[in-house]
């Protein structure tokens, strides 16, 4: 019979700590099981040694031992108690929508993770009431959490939550703090940079127009460094936040953010018999895989999704801190 070596893994209890003591017991057991302390098969103490070791109630420690139950953590025999089962652990990805590069993000997350671990995927939509569910429904049921945030002056609260070592957040950095594990992508000077490395074909256009339609939540910060750049090269410019107010000109350039609004760009196109990169210009933000097919290729500014859900499965596997800033990087098709 296998048995826990009690000289290698004990409870660690901090009655003290705002964690609750259910969640500091689950937690113990995933990390014993992280750093091989504990595997597969060893024997768990009984519900009541629990309770006599560590001052805790019967609810705190079956509540626990039910969390990581319903996780496939551990296992219970009949007449026996409670034992480690295989490996197999749940993260949780929080995504803010589903588009087409996400699912590039996505694919390449659980593509990197190998066969124990099983994602579950949830979608706040940038709505802080959905977040606050997801989150607080969460918490405690999964080994480790990668959460895409967003502008909400209550995001970083909810997230106090889940404790920094098992939580990254990836896309944006807004509402992050110091000590937050983070893989985010730079829509600031990042940004900037690509429009200097086309400052030629812009050079072909009379102005250009940023549009930034506002339905999007898109980072504003994103129209802040566009602005800078025309000033800097001397560009006439305009930021179009009205749908209604977007009509293509001759001799334009145009910079979009929503792939809604690249549709109108070249159903216009077609209405006008314009060819985009010679009669008018346009760069689009964020890369799909259909975008290099679309008229000879959009040209756009993008941060490698792929690369950054290769870093969230990293942070999974690997029980390391993690910060690290994905590239954003221009490329150049016939649109431009």
């Amino acid at each position: 019979m296998i048995v826990m070596n009690e000289q290698k893994f004990a409870f660690s209890i901090n009655h003290e700590s705002d964690i609750p003591k259910y969640q500091q017991l689950v937690n113990s057991i995933n990390n014993a099981i992280a750093k091989h302390l504990l595997n597969k098969g060893d024997l768990l103490p009984s519900v009541n040694a629990i309770c006599k070791e560590n001052k805790l109630s019967r609810d705190t420690a079956f509540k626990a031992y039910s969390i990581l139950k319903d996780q496939k953590v551990i296992e219970s025999v009949p007449n026996k108690g409670y034992y480690v089962a295989g490996e197999t652990r749940k993260v949780l990805l929080v995504l803010d929508t589903f588009k087409a590069y996400k699912e590039v993000l996505y694919h390449s997350f659980v593509n990197n993770l190998p066969d124990n671990i099983i994602t579950d995927v949830q979608f706040h939509h940038y709505n802080i009431d959905n977040f606050k569910t997801i989150i607080n429904n969460s918490v405690g049921k999964y080994y480790k959490y990668v959460v895409m945030n967003f502008d909400h002056k209550e995001v970083a609260s909810v997230l106090t939550n889940i404790s920094n070592e098992k939580l990254l957040l990836i896309d944006w950095n807004i509402h992050s703090k110091p000590k937050n594990n983070y893989v985010f992508q730079d829509f600031g000077i990042a940004f900037l940079d690509s429009l200097k490395q086309a400052v030629d074909l812009f050079r072909k256009y009379k102005a250009i127009h940023f549009v930034y339609p506002n339905f999007t939540n898109h980072p504003i910060e994103t129209v802040t460094f566009f602005k800078k750049f025309c000033k800097e090269f001397g560009f006439d410019f305009k930021v179009i936040t009205n749908p209604k107010d977007f009509h293509i000109e001759k001799d334009f350039a145009y910079i979009g953010v929503s792939d809604r609004m690249l549709g109108i760009f070249l159903e216009q196109c077609r209405e006008k018999d314009f060819e985009p990169g010679k009669d008018v210009g346009f760069l689009s933000y964020n890369e799909t895989p259909m975008k290099k097919f679309i008229y000879k290729g959009i040209s756009v500014v993008s941060t490698d999704f792929k690369e950054l859900g290769t870093k969230g499965a990293e942070f999974i596997t690997k029980d390391e801190p993690m910060q690290y800033y994905v590239s954003t990087n221009l490329i150049l098709r016939e649109s431009l």
